[in-house]
């Protein structure tokens, strides 16, 4: 029964003409939408076989993005609740109520405002520093030969292997060296700490820069040189703009680290009216008697917000490649 042919006329014998038809302007005109919507009318749904070939991906991604937003949930909740403890926020959003944010901008003896600016200058400084000195140091090992270049490469990612966190006592010890010639890099000064957070950060990010560096056509700074451009202009005005992507992703995370990273800050910055909001913060919760989750929730979103609007803005950057189609 399922191998006999549509009899004409009938309304079984109509449809397949139509579909016939559709399929044959599909075809002749060139239309994909109209020939798959053609092919699918045939076929009804099962969901079965649809939940087989890519509902599960559905259900996988659900669950993963319940399971990476819970955490910010449940520190929005806490920042809400107005009792100020972590255990009685266990109810999402039983209290409402902006206590903690008034109390913690409010507090003299808490100075919020103080370590978010502090924050701010570190983290953006860092940031800018590191993708500029990076970027740099990414040319030369992309564009240059010398000797020690491969070594230099290898160098870097053989002590990029061993944590920052290992070095905090010689960190201490010299950064007090310091502070004994010049105050101003010293101890308990934020220029100090941004150079400490360059010197970590800057060989794992211009080995990752290298990298990216390698992918724009050297035939580009041929052409360049033939128009008598040298390295410098031919840096500035052409590699970075067909950079800008890596660029934006090293400036982004060069800001989260900054503003996230306790132990080097805890160390050096010995001074309240100094220190960062991941030093000023824990503060809050320091103290076993009772500890402030509210407010330190409340700081803790806060500090979120810039991290936030930077990858919003950087978005754009971090999605498109710029480098593709730049030679043909």
């Amino acid at each position: 029964m399922s191998n006999q042919q549509p009899i004409p006329g009938s309304d079984s014998g109509l449809l397949e003409g139509e579909l016939r038809e559709q399929r044959d302007a599909a075809r002749a005109g060139g239309d994909p939408s109209l020939e798959r919507t053609a092919s699918l009318s045939k076929r009804p749904f099962r969901f079965g076989k649809w939940f087989k070939a890519t509902g599960w991906r559905h259900l996988v991604g659900i669950v993963v993005v319940a399971f990476a937003l819970f955490p910010v949930v449940f520190v929005i909740s806490s920042s809400l609740n107005p009792n100020g403890t972590l255990t009685g926020s266990n109810a999402l959003f039983s209290q409402i109520g902006l206590d903690a944010y008034a109390r913690i901008l409010t507090n003299p003896q808490v100075p919020f405002t103080t370590w978010f600016a502090n924050t701010l200058i570190i983290a953006g400084v860092t940031a800018l520093l590191t993708v500029f000195l990076g970027a740099l140091a990414a040319y030369a090992f992309s564009r240059m030969r010398f000797t020690g270049r491969r070594f230099g490469l290898i160098t870097i990612v053989v002590v990029q292997m061993f944590p920052q966190m290992l070095a905090v006592v010689a960190i201490f010890l010299v950064m007090s060296a310091i502070s004994d010639w010049f105050p101003a890099i010293g101890l308990n000064t934020h220029i100090g700490l941004i150079m400490v957070y360059l010197g970590g950060a800057l060989g794992v990010n211009t080995y990752l820069m290298y990298g990216y560096f390698n992918t724009i056509p050297a035939s580009i700074d041929e052409a360049a040189k033939i128009d008598g451009a040298g390295h410098a202009r031919i840096f500035f005005t052409i590699i970075l703009r067909l950079v800008a992507p890596i660029l934006a992703v090293v400036a982004l995370l060069s800001f989260i680290f900054s503003v996230n990273e306790y132990v080097v800050a805890s160390v050096i910055l010995i001074d309240t009216e100094n220190q960062t909001l991941a030093v000023g913060l824990t503060k809050l919760v320091s103290n076993p008697r009772y500890a402030d989750w509210a407010a330190f929730s409340a700081g803790a979103v806060i500090a979120a917000l810039p991290v936030v609007l930077l990858f919003l803005y950087l978005q754009k950057y971090i999605v498109g490649g710029l480098s593709a189609g730049a030679v043909k």
